[in-house]
């Protein structure tokens, strides 16, 4: 098992903090657009709680995840990327990144400008970032929620774009960011050598 990234692809770890952080996205935004709707019961205050403390691992998984990318470095464009499709590549994955920490951060910055205590799930009070400030709250529920909007369309673009590689170009765009699925041929000329 490669544990840190090669020129060729991601290793374990990058493999590990990058689907932890997706699945941690789809929990968080399932949440985020069911808890709105509901009726103004316990189970509301419930959701908006875990919604909060589900916000914090993320925020600290998108740090270790460019922490290590930092360190670790990535793998180079597969062979026949064009030019610019390297480059949208980066691009969206920093914006990827600043949203994922705009997101969070905003939410802790609304929460901390309306008065409400930030509690970790039901453990401890985190501090607030900000002071009451209802301007300060609005401006950051706006970053929350179309900072929101703005990360599902890049992660669409970014799977998708993963998932055209794969079926139309064939090549381990997608597959080096999955463990369990190397291209066989690959796999059988390292074992006859």
């Amino acid at each position: 098992m490669q544990i840190r990234n090669s020129s060729e692809r991601w290793g374990a770890v990058s493999q590990l903090l990058h689907w932890a952080i997706v699945v941690l996205i789809g929990w968080l935004a399932w949440l985020g657009l069911t808890m709105v709707d509901m009726p103004p019961t316990p189970a509301k205050v419930n959701a908006y709680a875990l919604h909060k403390s589900l916000g914090l691992p993320l925020l600290a998984l998108v740090a270790v995840r460019v922490a290590w990318r930092l360190y670790a470095g990535a793998p180079r464009p597969v062979p026949g990327t064009p030019s610019w499709q390297a480059r949208v590549a980066s691009a969206t994955h920093a914006a990827l990144y600043l949203l994922l920490f705009a997101i969070p951060i905003s939410g802790w910055v609304f929460n901390s400008a309306s008065g409400y205590p930030l509690q970790w799930f039901k453990q401890f009070n985190l501090p607030a970032i900000a002071g009451r400030s209802e301007g300060l709250a609005d401006l950051a529920i706006q970053v929350h929620e179309y900072g929101f909007w703005l990360l599902l369309l890049l992660v669409l673009m970014h799977a998708g774009a993963a998932f055209h590689h794969h079926l139309f170009h064939g090549d381990d765009t997608l597959r080096r960011m999955l463990p369990a699925l190397r291209r066989a041929g690959r796999d059988d000329q390292t074992t006859e050598h």
